[in-house]
This record gives C-alpha cells, sequence and structure tokens, in this order.
C-alpha cells in the first residue's frame, strides 16, 4: 500500500513539472532584483514534459502553458517584443523537436512491449510452469535469473508422469542468463522425450549427453573458430540430477555433480541432505561410464517432501561473504506442518534475498515435491538410507 501511494505522488509530480517550472521561471522573472532576464527558460517547457511522461499531450499542454506565460504580466519593459518574440519562437521549435520525438519513443515502446510478450512467451515455454500435481506426487518450483532481461537462464527443470513413474530432471548449465538459454533448451527438449521412450533411467542420462554433445557442436560449427572457440567447448558442461519416483514411492537417482535434495520427513520438521553416494562429473567434462547403475535414495513416504536445488542457492553469500544456510531456511520454512508446497519455496527464495541483500550473482532454482498418495504395503516403514543430517 505504502510503495503504491509513493508512485502516485510520483507520477502526480511527473505531471504537474512542466506546470512548476513555468510558475517558477515567471516569478523568478518577477522578483529577480539583477534585472536579469530568466523568461527564455519557459523554452524548455516542452522539453520537460517530453522527458517526464513521454506523452504528445503532455508536450502540446506544456508549450501552451509556456507560451501563455509570455503574455503580461511580465512587464514589457523587463522583456522587449523582440524578447518575448524568439522566447514564442523558441518554445514552438522545442514542441513540435519535443512532439516527433515523443511520437517517436512512444513507437519504440511499443515495440519493446511487444517484443518482451515474446520473449517472456518463449521462456515460458521453454522453462513452462509445473502442474500442481502429478500422479499422487504435488510439486512447486520457483526460478529467478541473474541475467537482466532473462526469465529464465542456466538453471533448468522438468516433471513428467511416465509410465516408469515421476521423473524429474533439476540441472544446472555453465554460465547464467540469456547466454545459457540455448543449452537449457537442448536438455529439456531432450529430457521431454527420452523420459517418455527409455525405461532405464541410465538411458535417459545418455540421451542428455548426447543432447548435450550435439549442441556444443552445432554451437562450434556456426561460431567463429580458433582458440577462444575451442576453450568455450573444453568449458562446456551441465550438472543433472535425475530422479524417478515409481509406484511404491521409491526414489532412484542419478547424479551428475549436481548437490543433492534435502529431505523434510513427514514427521518431523529437521531437513535432512541426502547423500547415498559419491555424484559422476558434470555432463560434458568426461563421457558417461559404460555402466550406469541408479542410486537408490529414498523410500518417499507420504507426506515426505524432497526439496531439489542448484547450486546458486548453497552459493549465496551476505555482505560478509557468509553462505546461504539453507538446512537452516528449510526448518524455519517449514514450521507449519504440513507445509504448502507453494509457502515453502516462497519462504525459502525471500530468505535467500533476504540473506544476499539485493541481486543475486547467479541462477538460482527451487523445487518441491511430496508424496501424497495413500500408504501403499511396500511402503509401511522407511528403510535404511545413507545420508548427512542438518543442522
Amino acid at each position: 500500500m505504502i510503495r503504491t501511494r509513493a508512485a502516485r505522488f510520483r507520477r502526480g509530480i511527473v505531471f504537474v513539472l512542466p506546470g512548476l517550472w513555468v510558475l517558477v521561471v515567471v516569478l523568478w522573472e518577477l522578483l529577480s532584483p539583477l534585472g536579469t532576464q530568466f523568461i527564455e527558460l519557459l523554452a524548455a517547457t516542452p522539453a520537460i514534459a517530453c522527458a517526464g511522461t513521454g506523452r504528445r499531450q503532455c508536450v502540446l499542454l506544456g508549450g501552451l502553458c509556456a507560451l501563455l506565460a509570455l503574455v503580461p504580466p511580465v512587464p514589457s519593459g523587463r522583456v522587449g517584443a523582440s524578447g518575448r518574440l524568439g522566447t514564442c519562437g523558441a518554445v514552438l521549435a522545442v514542441v513540435v523537436a519535443s512532439y516527433l520525438i515523443s511520437s517517436r519513443t512512444r513507437r519504440l515502446n511499443g515495440e519493446l512491449e511487444r517484443a518482451r510478450e515474446v520473449a517472456v512467451t518463449a521462456q515460458t515455454v521453454l522453462l513452462r510452469p509445473l502442474p500442481p500435481r502429478l500422479d499422487g506426487i504435488a510439486l512447486a518450483s520457483r526460478h529467478v535469473s541473474a541475467g537482466e532481461g532473462a526469465l529464465v537462464g542456466g538453471d533448468l527443470y522438468e516433471a513428467l508422469s511416465t509410465r516408469y513413474g515421476v521423473r524429474v530432471l533439476m540441472g544446472d548449465v555453465r554460465g547464467h542468463g540469456l547466454p545459457a538459454l540455448g543449452t537449457a533448451a537442448a536438455l529439456l527438449g531432450s529430457f521431454r522425450d527420452a523420459a517418455h521412450d527409455e525405461a532405464e533411467l541410465p538411458d535417459v542420462l545418455r540421451r542428455l549427453e548426447r543432447a548435450l554433445h550435439r549442441h556444443v557442436w552445432d554451437r562450434r560449427e556456426r561460431g567463429t573458430g580458433g582458440a577462444a572457440r575451442d576453450r568455450w567447448d573444453a568449458e562446456e558442461f551441465v550438472t543433472v540430477l535425475l530422479l524417478e519416483v515409481r509406484a511404491d514411492g521409491e526414489v532412484m537417482a542419478l547424479n551428475c555433480g549436481h548437490p543433492w535434495p534435502h529431505l523434510l520427513p513427514g514427521d518431523g520438521p529437521r531437513p535432512i541432505v541426502l547423500a547415498p553416494g559419491d555424484p559422476l562429473p558434470p555432463l560434458g567434462v568426461f563421457p558417461l561410464p559404460a555402466e550406469l547403475s541408479p542410486l537408490p535414495l529414498i523410500r518417499l513416504l507420504p507426506g515426505d517432501v524432497l526439496v531439489l536445488h542448484t547450486d546458486g542457492v548453497e552459493d549465496a553469500r551476505d555482505a560478509a561473504g557468509a553462505f546461504f544456510p539453507l538446512a537452516r531456511a528449510l526448518a524455519e520454512a517449514a514450521r507449519d506442518a504440513p507445509p504448502a508446497l507453494l509457502t515453502l519455496i516462497a519462504r525459502v527464495q525471500a530468505a535467500l534475498l533476504r540473506h544476499t541483500g539485493g541481486p543475486v550473482a547467479d541462477d538460482f532454482a527451487l523445487l518441491a515435491l511430496r508424496n501424497e498418495r495413500g500408504p501403499g504395503p511396500q511402503a509401511a516403514a522407511r528403510p535404511p538410507r545413507a545420508l548427512v543430517a542438518g543442522p
């Protein structure tokens, strides 16, 4: 409410600024004891209106106010007829120039708005909103891009309901913002096909690796060549976390250099960092091994929440250089029992932005999923798992 009132006040000041300028110039001319002529400053009125609002009507109104101010009460002795005539001509010239500039600015703003709408639509299609529920699994996600003018960047995620279970992708392309969009698009497109086509999770990962190699090759062929191109190829990589939530709640995982997820058990608010093993190197650094076996991550019981994230979350720093305490933020965000997923993610995002105290330096993404299926015969007890407890 306070911000809305402040914005309205600023808009009101901008609209009346040309009139205030005319009033100040006229009073200055009348009250100045030095005999100096300031009436020529009225010629700036249309330019002020153009800069303030950019509307052609305001430019014309500002010019009219300036012309009317040239009519007495300004004494003829202080401003002669030639001075008034010259000032009048200057006002008219500035009105014409400002009117043309305003028309061009309005046209360019319209084109910019249309381009922004196209960009928003394209980026939304690329990183489309997740459905609130897939095959009994509730979902919620948030993404913030560090690139100016980009809604999405190097972080990517997707969740799909397939005949093999709910398959989830969380990834992080080297770099951030608009330059990373091409790689993110290639991987997301490949995952959306492979998740339905491939019966085994390792085959999905191999499809992602091939998509990355094709994308890098295409960019290399279209590039300028030379050492810079070779250096870019060597540095192009993506961290990937692939999950498969099966019908009994068992979650299988393949991890290529990505942070492991956090678990919020349904029977307690303390977050747990799942660590079933060492991750593989990121995609693009080394070829995938010939033998790939998914790791059993956890059996997700009804009410359990799994929180996936990119490294932009835990790597976020405050002014003193301290890293963002994700586990503590999750514990505070999950103070409600059970927490709404959208509320949980929004609280963590707000805590992260408070921690950084300004714009983020890297993209970050959060994805939470909760098992809302009924208890099954194989999900009666939580099996042992390798994990590291969060603080």
